[in-house]
């Protein structure tokens, strides 16, 4: 009796060093037992945040990333509510916090929240450091060259920060399952799309590993015009190139439109010149949505209206 009751004492110990180990373990990793947030470190292109797992008081910047949240309900705090696009409007609401427009933050309002963590874009991007005094500030940036992959990072970056990854990758391999059915069909027509944004009487052009290259690097669409210059404002083009460049399909996306102006791009586009097209004799002008194309973009909700909207242009 007594030899077992030597042996219960020695194990005894060894639970109870162990168990200090694991404590000690555990705050040297920065994690608690009793169940507290997790801190990680989000590093990005301008810097890295610190910033505690599932954190609650969140402002958004990027359309794309709060139709994400919203996608995964997930709460948000502060939007700038200025240029909200229509498919996110409920943001519009007094009970979230206005922090101002997309180029032109609301910066008291922001401090004023004490926000647990700030997401921000390119609109946003020279103004880091003054998000960053405020509070962890995560730079979402979308590479447009390889957009799905970048995408798809984005997404399961947004997974780990608020514990949904499961529901991230359910999400994107059904948008995954989507884009691959849309390239397919859209590649089968062989015809050769131009995008053009317009924009009070101006036109320019985005091709291939463009801004809005997606419609062509995978959405499957061939190209009018292969070289069209790569740059965040388009290619800056005249009438008499879109009759020459003579596309099968034109894609038109209204920026006065999208920012809270007059809807001005049909009487802009279809001119005398644009009417000699094959895309304009054969009813192709398409006027896609400003809100998930300009304003937004890169998110589960946008990526797959995007891909609807291609869809149904060549039904």
């Amino acid at each position: 009796m007594k030899k077992w009751s030597f042996l219960a004492v020695i194990l005894s110990v060894f639970l109870v060093l162990a168990a200090c180990g694991a404590k000690e373990e555990e705050k040297a990793s920065g994690t608690k037992s009793d169940g507290e947030a997790k801190e990680m470190t989000v590093k990005h292109k301008h810097g890295e945040a610190v910033i505690k797992a599932n954190p609650e008081k969140i402002v958004v910047f990027d359309f794309g990333i709060l139709d994400t949240l919203d996608e995964l309900g997930i709460e948000v705090t502060g939007v700038p509510q200025a240029s909200i696009p229509a498919y996110l409007e409920k943001y519009a609401d007094k009970k979230y916090t206005n922090v101002g427009s997309l180029k032109e933050p609301d910066f008291e309002a922001i401090h004023a929240m004490q926000p647990d963590v700030i997401f921000i874009s390119t609109r946003q991007a020279e103004l880091y450091d003054q998000f960053e005094e405020i509070a962890p500030t995560v730079y979402i940036e979308l590479d447009y060259t390889k957009y799905m992959t970048s995408f798809e990072e984005n997404m399961n970056l947004i997974g780990d920060i608020f514990g949904k990854k499961a529901e991230v990758t359910t999400a994107l391999e059904d948008i995954e399952a989507n884009v691959e059915e849309l390239n397919k069909k859209a590649s089968a027509l062989n015809k050769k799309g131009l995008i053009v944004l317009a924009n009070e009487g101006k036109v320019s052009a985005y091709g291939p590993s463009s801004r809005f290259g997606i419609i062509h690097d995978v959405f499957g669409f061939g190209a009018a015009d292969e070289k069209i210059e790569v740059s965040t404002h388009g290619q800056s083009i005249s009438f008499e190139y879109i009759m020459e460049t003579n596309p099968d399909v034109l894609f038109v996306i209204d920026r006065n439109q999208a920012v809270g102006g007059e809807s001005g791009a049909e009487e802009t586009i279809e001119n005398e010149l644009v009417q000699k097209t094959t895309a304009y004799k054969e009813d192709k002008i398409i006027y896609l949505n400003p809100d998930s194309w300009y304003l937004s973009g890169g998110g589960l909700k946008s990526v797959k209206i995007m891909a609807e909207e291609i869809e149904a242009s060549i039904e």
